[in-house]
């Protein structure tokens, strides 16, 4: 099993000194990863789940904060739960990537992407909230054609978007994996054929659960995926054993303190 921590600025703050303490302590007590949450834009009444999101939650750009991560790392990898791909033009996001990977000397591995679920936030970056899933997975393709082109350049016509000729380096120091997260079964068959993972939410039942992972197994052509879940920072030996039973390879706690990542590194017997 892979442990990973997220860091949620909305909660834990901006503040870069302590940013920058609490991955250095994670990559010290010897977690695998870094993972940052996004949004680009509030609004009143924007919820998740039942819970209307304070509209000053500081929200910060995921890719920045993981640049600015990797430059005070040196091992942990780096990762996004979720990255709101829709909202962002792949062609953009394809150089943004690769730059971070580069920089980072192979860090950029655990990006895991999704739609979004507040509707104001699809309008205010000029998005049809409908069509969404379609241009998430144009957007994949796109970023997996471009980081392998050559000094030809590739060329592509959608529904959305359309190039020709374009090359787009530098390319990542190795195809970056792309992980797709949500909670409904679009999404676990999105995993299934265009994903190397899939991060679920949490608001799932265990049938549910299983369901959607079961759906993936049968339907995906690789028998090789990751499979990402969210856990409570106490977590036990036996705990971990029972999430193992269930196919998951990765775990990923929200320590809130760097004593809590410590506590944590020493009962489940993590080692840089």
């Amino acid at each position: 099993m892979k442990f990973a921590v997220s860091y949620s600025t909305p909660f834990q703050g901006m503040d870069p000194d302590k940013l920058v303490a609490f991955a250095q302590h994670a990559e010290a007590c010897g977690f695998e990863g870094f993972y940052v949450p996004e949004h680009i834009a509030l609004y009143p009444g924007a919820m998740f789940g039942r819970m209307e999101l304070p509209t000053t939650l500081p929200y910060g750009d995921p890719l920045d904060l993981l640049a600015f991560v990797a430059a005070a790392t040196d091992r942990i990898l780096l990762g996004t739960a979720v990255l709101l791909l829709p909202y962002h033009h792949p062609v953009v996001l394809a150089k943004r990537l690769a730059t971070i990977d580069v920089l980072s000397k192979g860090r950029m591995r655990l990006l895991t992407v999704g739609l979004g679920s507040l509707a104001g936030e699809a309008a205010a970056a000029g998005v049809d909230f409908a069509s969404r899933g379609r241009r998430t997975d144009e957007a994949i393709d796109i970023l997996r054609l471009l980081w392998s082109g050559d000094a030809d350049g590739v060329s592509y016509s959608g529904e959305f978007y359309r190039f020709e000729n374009l090359t787009s380096f530098p390319h990542p120091l190795a195809p970056l994996p792309i992980h797709i997260g949500g909670s409904s079964r679009a999404a676990a068959r999105r995993a299934a054929h265009r994903g190397d993972g899939y991060f679920p939410g949490g608001a799932l039942s265990p049938e549910e659960r299983a369901a959607q992972w079961d759906l993936i197994r049968t339907t995906s052509a690789r028998d090789n995926l990751d499979y990402t879940r969210w856990a409570p920072t106490d977590l036990t030996p036996q705990t971990v054993e029972a999430f193992e039973t269930q196919g998951v390879t990765r775990l990923v706690v929200n320590p809130a303190t760097l004593d809590d990542l410590s506590a944590f590194a020493e009962r489940l017997a993590l080692t840089p």
